[in-house]
């Protein structure tokens, strides 16, 4: 667990929660599933001397809960956001795999007034990558348009958070896209039969469950802008100041959530409309195979029945006795054959269909 204290300009690491709340600032807890299951007890002592309200029993089971989806939910005291993050994917993977899952875990915030408690997985590159990153704010120059400043609040850091797991589910679009796409050229590929049906079925409900988690986070960002709208107006400017610019740090994080649900769709939309011309090329390719057979069998029918009639134990057929009977039936068979196939060719029945 790390106890970590934030200012607008000083950023520590406590060795331990402190009896107190700092003069200036807020603490940051963050910790791992089971480190705060072992450190409840200790979490909520100190939330009781700081006077902040002790942690609802049933949001400390969503804490815990390694399968909760994105959700929000608010008390008088604190506001408890649990947003799903996307873990890494597996580099064993070749470039062009379908994607069979997208993997996500539970990260939850505990948001009260100068106080955030964070509950990540373990070894969540979360948590490390603003303590080191808020850790070189605390030593670098500040910036006056607040991108490399110190979070003022708990709700910032936590929308700062938010924000960098969306980033995540942005920059799996171009991964997405490119597979999809690989998987298109193969559907499309006359000279290659495509037989990955199972990896394909996989990869559209993997894209279904990534549809339902962005759809999952979009409420639960909705409904914490919902809850921000009903905080109490401030007095002072800059307070007003620091709630606008959390109204506009939320909306930019439902706006990347936005992005990646449409471009999720979009891909959805792209796989259905392959295989629909992947098999209307098959009926196509049926269709032309059937049309050349069935042309073939008109042609010959007639020559079939010629040589029947021929071939019939009578002798009173007309020519069989004759020396130029042969003839005579080949000149009409290759008479009719000819007719057949340039009536047969003049309505594009052979041949290609393209007009000059």
């Amino acid at each position: 667990m790390r106890v970590c204290h934030v200012a607008p300009e000083v950023f520590a690491e406590l060795p331990a929660l402190p009896a107190e709340l700092p003069a200036a600032g807020f603490i940051w807890i963050g910790c791992s599933r089971d480190k705060l299951q072992a450190e409840l007890s200790a979490v909520q002592v100190a939330l009781a001397q700081w006077d902040c309200g002790a942690l609802v029993d049933l949001h400390v089971a969503d804490l815990l809960n390694a399968q909760l989806r994105s959700q929000f939910d608010t008390t008088s005291w604190y506001d408890l956001l649990v947003f799903r993050r996307l873990l890494a994917p597996a580099t064993t993977e070749p470039e062009d795999a379908l994607p069979t899952a997208v993997a996500t875990s539970p990260v939850g915030f505990a948001i009260f007034d100068r106080v955030l408690i964070t509950v990540h997985p373990p070894d969540c590159l979360v948590r490390e990558h603003f303590a080191q990153r808020l850790a070189m704010h605390a030593q670098g120059p500040h910036d006056a348009r607040g991108g490399s400043r110190l979070p003022t609040s708990p709700a910032e850091l936590m929308l700062r958070m938010v924000n960098f797991m969306v980033d995540s589910y942005l920059e799996l679009r171009r991964s997405l896209t490119r597979q999809f796409g690989h998987l298109q050229a193969q559907l499309l590929d006359p000279k290659s039969p495509f037989n990955r049906w199972q990896r394909l079925l996989e990869a559209r409900n993997a894209l279904h469950l990534l549809e339902d988690t962005c759809e999952d986070q979009r409420s639960a960002v909705q409904e914490w802008l919902d809850a921000l709208d009903e905080w109490p107006d401030e007095e002072s400017a800059t307070a007003r100041r620091e709630r606008e610019l959390l109204r506009v740090r939320s909306r930019d994080v439902q706006e990347h959530i936005e992005r990646v649900l449409g471009h999720v769709r979009r891909l959805e939309q792209s796989a259905e409309t392959a295989v629909q011309i992947h098999f209307s090329a098959l009926g196509h390719r049926t269709n032309e195979i059937m049309r050349t057979l069935t042309v073939l069998t008109a042609i010959f029918l007639p020559l079939n029945l010629i040589t029947g009639f021929f071939g019939m134990n009578f002798d009173a057929l007309p020519l069989i006795h004759s020396a130029t009977g042969i003839w005579v039936a080949m000149t009409i068979m290759a008479a009719v054959a000819t007719g057949l196939i340039a009536f047969f060719w003049r309505r594009r029945y052979l041949g290609s269909r393209r007009r000059p």
